[in-house]
């Protein structure tokens, strides 16, 4: 080969220099070689789509010095990834280096011995040995600054190793490229141009790999295929664990697999754990116990409230939890607290690891067993070996089995108050009806008994230094609060939906440090005492206290309060003390407070206030705020989704004359209502349910600039003012069951229509130029005829966010159907679906208009299961105007929000979609717009528009919600058409 080269380019070779004319032959020879490489990367599976997002960021063709981050969790391919692209484009540079093992290596030899390996082996020639470390660097700079390296520094855990090996981009020559794998994050992002997460293996990747190492085949064997699957679901896509696992339990008979799966369950794997627990071994002390609190106690909680438990404890989570993230130890998903399967039995292990057989000296207790182990054990053995539990965590999983137990250790409660070292108690349905006389812990910072039968939490006054948070929401039983004089670090009362509660004690009145008291839906509560020294005080919730007749008394400044809910009360009067006392009062909601007969408070003066939701019939109400005010919502409605008064009688005759009454009363018998002057600041507004007729609407409107929300829903008017098209940024618009007969111009900046039950509406006009509009809800609209086709066709094709969802619902017609509990869908796709393609169209009839919808993606078919319809791709036709007589709910899914989901697959030919509760579901595909476009230039390239994709609607839940599953390779799609 080097001679046929030779003599190809023989006459070139005497114009140019000899050694990049040599440099070019090696290149052309690692070239040709490179095929045998590609081999060996078969065997690696789920590697080369890997290998290819990582080249993608060390931009090799492009010049420079670029440090590139490999981070993810140990055992997750790191490493393997590293040295696969190492030895692919190694070839490319004038020198390369792998250095293993970072952390080892410089624990056993030092900084200095692995400076000299680095120099040795880019300069090819043994270096003198380094003197110091100082000294190190400035030879690294000095002999490499201008030559073109590749250098892999594997498994980096300190960032004086980073200092010492790789200091800066500038002590390396133009073109150099340096990857760096560590578990660290924070050392990537002081260090690294950029930073590729390594992804866990898919299921269909985990079942490959595993198989390999347990049968020497790509796929399981049979009468193992049903083990297979449970051992890849406990792996979760470790390849480590995969790899171990499979070698492990290869030439084993079935029964054995049996057996080690169940053990594999209470004893993991040491080989899976020792490498994973080193990342645990590198924290702090703090930090390991904070790690310890979310893995066994913490997991899938909501990260706000995880995160007033572990302050409440004493932890300063703030920091930690952001370095348990860097070390991959958890995840934050979705607003909440995750991690690996494994990483949470490495977790339980160590808490076990010392004491396996004695529950009573663990640190920390969850385990029902453990519970009944250490209920029938004596006092005396407990009082011997009982001085380490911190944490007491039970009903995390099963409230109904832990009733169970509890019955048959009715001593428990005895036991848990001679445990004098605990921080924190979690226990659901606790049994008694109160805490015993000794119970006593004055390290305790966290005491949460949900859905308890206490009916007192304890007699008398406890000392309780410690104690941050007080949860005994849903302890049905609860008739008083405790005396709090104890407790001189209290800062969070939570007691909602306490339906027995009757007394407060007046200790709360005084307490100077509570910051945040709940005490919403306490049915029987009456009266809170009077508000003497709650300075520090900043969220008073006593909405649904449907008896509570009398505002709080206020008696001194609140300067800190900043929320105040009385939803739904019986208060009659709104005294001036809330101005006078609560000056810096963000949030006011006084909704539904339907015997209020008076506001003695004047709103003008709370200067800070953003959301105000009261009554509208009391007098005075349009001298609440004035248009320079700050506030940003504005509710002067009574909703019909929410409200108990109109709930029940919208249509009926009762109804109908309570809203006359309710005008006549307070508008002076007025034939229209006359609105302020709304403030300019406001972005929500809602006047539903206000009886508003043609002539109503302030023209106005259009000066409200930066009005997102507008509510106009359950009012009489057949027409809306041309001025509200003039609304620069409106959003979202509901026009739902009022007498509107056409749609108008509506601002081209909406997002989300609703006009359901606007049995009068016959025109929508052209919704093709609202390019942002997503969302519209049309249902029962029965006089609109034929609209279905033209809809659809106006959002998919007008619409400017090709890669964001859409959600359709048309008026219902009565069709006959046959419903199926579920339906599962498998459809064939093109060779080029995902180029050609933009998303997925779930055409849906639901004839009593459900609330959510599930639908389950599986790019390949479980082994049995048989599908109800099997059909061939079908294209989203807009001239097919039959079709959509049929359906009554139409979403569209682009595979944008599907693509960096792990059971995400472009390569696939066919995909099941499991459909629950709907019939004569269809999926179809939509058609790019513009087919060049490459599927992730195309993400990238709406990815500025989706910006303006706005999903506002309800705070808490999206319309569509994504959840990816990675153990099954499936994903849910939960669609809430109609929220």
């Amino acid at each position: 080969m080097l001679e046929i080269l030779l003599i190809d380019n023989i006459g070139d070779c005497m114009q140019r220099h000899e050694a990049k004319f040599i440099k070019e032959i090696v290149g052309t020879i690692s070239r040709r070689l490179f095929p045998m490489i590609t081999n060996v990367n078969e065997d690696l599976v789920g590697i080369e789509t890997r290998l290819q997002d990582l080249k993608s960021k060390l931009k090799t063709r492009s010049g420079g010095v670029r440090m590139v981050g490999i981070w993810g969790v140990g055992g997750g391919g790191k490493t393997t990834l590293a040295s696969t692209a190492y030895m692919e484009i190694c070839y490319q540079f004038e020198a390369h280096c792998l250095l293993e093992n970072i952390r080892d290596e410089s624990t056993k030899h030092g900084l200095k011995s692995l400076q000299e390996k680095l120099l040795s082996t880019l300069l090819n020639n043994r270096v003198e040995p380094i003197r110091s470390e100082m000294e190190g660097k400035s030879m690294i700079k000095r002999r490499l600054c201008n030559k073109s390296v590749l250098v892999v520094l594997d498994d980096v855990d300190d960032l004086e190793q980073l200092e010492a090996l790789a200091g800066s981009n500038d002590w390396f020559g133009e073109g150099s490229r340096i990857i760096i794998t560590t578990r660290d994050g924070h050392l990537l992002s002081r260090k690294a141009d950029t930073i590729y997460e390594v992804s866990l293996l898919s299921h269909d990747e985990a079942i490959k790999l595993f198989t390999r190492h347990a049968y020497r085949k790509d796929r399981p064997i049979e009468d193992y295929e049903r083990l297979s699957l449970d051992v890849v679901s406990y792996a979760g896509g470790l390849p480590l664990a995969l790899r171990i696992l499979g070698s492990f339990l290869y030439d084993k008979d079935n029964d054995e697999w049996m057996s080690a799966l169940a053990k594999l369950k209470s004893i993991p794997k040491f080989k899976v754990i020792d490498r994973l627990k080193i990342s645990y071994d590198g924290l702090e002390h703090d930090e390991k116990e904070l790690f310890l609190d979310i893995a066994c106690f913490l997991r899938r909680w909501e990260i706000d409230e995880a995160m007033r438990v572990l302050d409440a404890c004493s932890f300063y989570p703030g920091i930690g939890v952001k370095v348990l993230v860097q070390k991959c130890l958890i995840r934050l998903s979705d607003g909440k607290f995750d991690m690996h399967d494994l990483v949470e039995e490495m977790a339980h292990y160590i808490v076990r690891e010392k004491h396996p057989n004695h529950p009573e000296k663990h640190s920390r207790i969850w385990q029902e067993k453990d519970v009944v182990d250490i209920s029938i054990m004596t006092a005396k053995t407990l009082m011997e070996n009982n001085h380490s539990t911190e944490v007491l965590g039970l009903g995390l999983s099963e409230p109904r089995l832990l009733r169970d137990v509890v019955a048959n250790t009715k001593n428990f409660p005895d036991v848990v108050a001679n445990m004098k070292t605990l921080r924190w108690i979690y226990w659901n349905t606790y049994p008694a009806s109160s805490l015993p006389a000794n119970f006593q812990p004055t390290t305790l910072g966290c005491l949460m008994l949900r859905w308890g039968r206490q009916k007192q939490l304890w007699q008398g006054c406890k000392h309780l230094p410690n104690l941050k948070l007080i949860d005994l929401s849903h302890s049905e039983l609860l008739k008083r609060t405790p005396d709090l004089t104890g407790l001189p670090c209290l800062e969070r009362l939570i007691l909602k939906r306490c339906n027995s509660l009757e007394k407060i004690h007046p200790s709360i009145g005084n307490h100077k440090r509570l910051i945040y008291v709940d005490m919403s839906r306490c049915s029987k509560l009456k009266t809170f005492p009077p508000i003497k020294c709650m300075k520090k005080l900043e969220t008073l919730n006593l909405s649904y206290c449907y008896k509570l007749q009398k505002f709080p008394d206020i008696q001194t400044n609140m300067d800190s309060l900043v929320k105040l809910v009385l939803k739904e009360t019986q208060i009659d009067i709104i005294p001036a003390s809330v101005d006078q006392f609560c000056t810096n009062l963000v949030y006011f909601d006084a909704s539904y407070c339907n015997n209020l007969k008076r506001i003695e408070a004047d709103f003008r003066l709370l200067k800070s206030l953003k959301l105000l939701r009261i009554y509208w019939g009391v007098q005075s109400a349009w001298d609440f705020f004035d248009k320079e005010c700050c506030l940003e919502v504005l509710s002067l409605s009574v909703k019909y989704e929410d409200s108990t008064l109109f709930k029940n009688y919208k249509e009926s005759t009762f109804f109908k004359n309570l809203m006359k009454h309710i005008r006549l009363q307070y508008f002076h018998q007025d034939v229209s209502l006359k609105f302020p002057q709304f403030p300019r600041s406001l972005r929500e507004l809602y006047l539903s349910f206000c009886n508003l007729e043609d002539g109503d609407i302030p023209s106005d409107l259009s000066d409200l600039l930066n009005l997102q929300v507008l509510d106009l829903s359950h009012n009489n008017f057949s027409r809306l003012p041309s001025s509200l098209s003039r609304i620069p940024g409106l959003k979202f618009l509901n026009l739902s069951s009022c007498n509107l007969i056409e749609l108008p111009d509506l601002p081209l900046s909406i997002a989300i229509l609703k006009a359901q039950y606007c049995r009068s509406l016959e025109s929508l006009g052209d919704l093709s130029k609202y390019k942002w509009l997503w969302k519209v809800s049309l249902w029962e609209c029965e006089k609109l005829i034929d609209v279905e086709s033209v809809l659809l066709h106006s959002i998919l094709e007008g619409n400017a966010l090709e890669d964001c969802f859409m959600s359709v619902t048309l008026p219902f017609r009565q069709t006959n159907i046959t419903y199926f509990s579920t339906s599962l869908i498998t459809l064939q796709l093109p060779h080029n679906w995902c180029s050609d393609f933009s998303g997925f169209l779930f055409c849906l009839d639901d004839h009593y208009l459900g609330d959510k919808c599930a639908i389950v993606i599986k790019q390949e078919m479980s082994m049995n299961s048989q599908p109800d319809h099997d059909q061939q791709w079908e294209e989203y036709d807009n001239n097919n105007h039959e079709f959509y007589y049929e359906h009554s709910q139409v979403g569209y899914v682009p595979f944008a929000s599907l693509r960096h989901n792990a059971g995400w697959n472009s390569a696939y030919s066919k995909i099941s979609f499991q459909i629950a509760a709907y019939a004569k579901a269809k999926v179809l595909l939509v058609p790019r717009k513009s087919k060049t476009i490459d599927s992730n230039e195309g993400a990238k390239a709406t990815r500025g528009d989706c910006l303006e994709f706005w999903d506002k609607e309800k705070e808490d839940r999206k319309t569509f919600e994504i959840i990816n599953d990675s153990k099954s390779s499936t994903i849910k799609i939960v669609w809430g058409h109609i929220v």
